[in-house]
């Protein structure tokens, strides 16, 4: 019984059995069809290579969404280098609702404007690389990719004590309120006030006003090394002691979800002014760097994405069907059209041939004479 069934189950399959085998007998090579068949094989394997590399990259994925997180803290990363002497100037925070941060998160350090030449080429880097990336906006997905967390590498500064230092790095981070807030470096230190707040300015001397400066580095959030923000590389240089430098931002809350990466920090834009103080022409102000920023209430989720496995092999599977299918197609097309034009070639000579020759055997004799020495009689007889 058990073998019985085993016959049956086992013809039961090869009834089932959609891929016939054909018996070589039944098959004809030929050298056409040996050639296409090499270019599909050729034609296959590139494709796999190709599309290898296609499931080996990743992408960014951008979502966006409502940010309702308002009770954390804003951190703001900051290093910039002013063409003033620390002890006379003061940075510090003031945010929509009046409250005035402490400053003790910033460093003051005496250093010279000028830049050394290893210091140089890197500023002028920074600089084509924030050029490329207004131009091509894909390279900011690599940025992402290639972003390493962690802290920060120190950036040195030439502190050489036999020359006179006449600029001041003010570097560090604060931790502010998620409200929108002015962030400014002006003349004087800050002291308390019942009002606000104030700059104590009556004991620096006007001509030593200079407020030319340089941002290294300027982020929200954490800070991640390998991420250029909008405002690093920035320099700007002015010959007037009475001049306004003012950077409105815009902060987009940003979390960070890559193979290498993980954290929450924050994208910014930034629109630019500047002008000289001149109270005599109308143009009133203080001199001073004022960065005003204000945060969006939207969030973008920042994502890298990998193929999955079974796509990959389903675009294998079509990639080895389609072009399986569409060569078998075209030489069958090639041969049919190459089957037509001989055939029509043979017939062409097939006719030439009949009217050489005619098959009509009365239209024969009438052409061919008898020749002057047949008897006839005798031929009849």
């Amino acid at each position: 019984m058990r073998r019985l069934n085993k016959k049956k189950a086992l013809t039961l399959v090869k009834e089932l059995d959609a891929f016939p085998k054909v018996p070589e007998s039944y098959v004809e090579s030929s050298a056409s069809g040996g050639t296409v068949s090499l270019i599909a094989f050729s034609a296959m394997a590139a494709l796999a290579f190709l599309e290898f590399f296609v499931y080996r990259d990743t992408w960014m994925k951008y979502e966006y969404e409502v940010d309702k997180d308002f009770s954390s803290k804003l951190r703001i990363n900051i290093d910039i280098t002013v063409a003033m002497r620390c002890q006379h100037i003061g940075a510090d925070v003031l945010d929509l609702a009046e409250t005035m941060v402490a400053s003790d998160g910033l460093k003051y350090q005496p250093v010279n404007f000028e830049l050394s030449p290893q210091q140089k080429i890197w500023h002028m880097t920074l600089l084509h690389i924030q050029e490329r990336l207004r131009v091509e906006h894909s390279l900011q997905d690599l940025i992402f990719k290639t972003a390493v967390k962690g802290s920060p590498p120190a950036q040195s500064r030439s502190t050489d004590s036999s020359t006179s230092l006449t600029a001041c790095r003010i570097h560090g981070h604060l931790y502010v309120n998620k409200v929108a807030g002015n962030f400014h470096i002006t003349v004087g230190k800050s002291i308390p006030h019942p009002r606000g707040h104030a700059h104590l300015a009556a004991l620096v001397s006007h001509d030593s006003f200079n407020f030319s400066h340089r941002i290294d580095h300027l982020s929200f959030g954490e800070d991640i090394p390998g991420v250029i923000s909008t405002l690093d590389g920035t320099e700007k240089v002015t010959g007037d002691s009475n001049h306004m430098f003012q950077y409105f931002i815009t902060i987009v809350p940003t979390k960070l979800n890559t193979y290498k990466v993980a954290a929450d920090t924050h994208q910014y834009s930034v629109t630019e002014r500047e002008r000289a103080i001149n109270h005599a022409a109308g143009s009133h102000g203080i001199s001073g760097i004022f960065m005003k920023y204000d945060i969006s209430s939207l969030m973008v989720k920042v994502s890298e994405q990998h193929m999955p496995l079974w796509k990959f092999l389903v675009r294998l599977c079509g990639i080895v069907g389609g072009i399986f299918s569409t060569t078998g197609m075209v030489h069958s097309a090639v041969g049919f059209l190459v089957d037509v034009v001989c055939c029509r070639l043979q017939m062409g000579i097939y006719k030439t041939v009949k009217e050489e020759n005619p098959a009509n055997p009365q239209q024969a004799k009438e052409h061919v004479a008898p020749p002057a020495d047949t008897d006839f009689t005798q031929t009849v007889g």
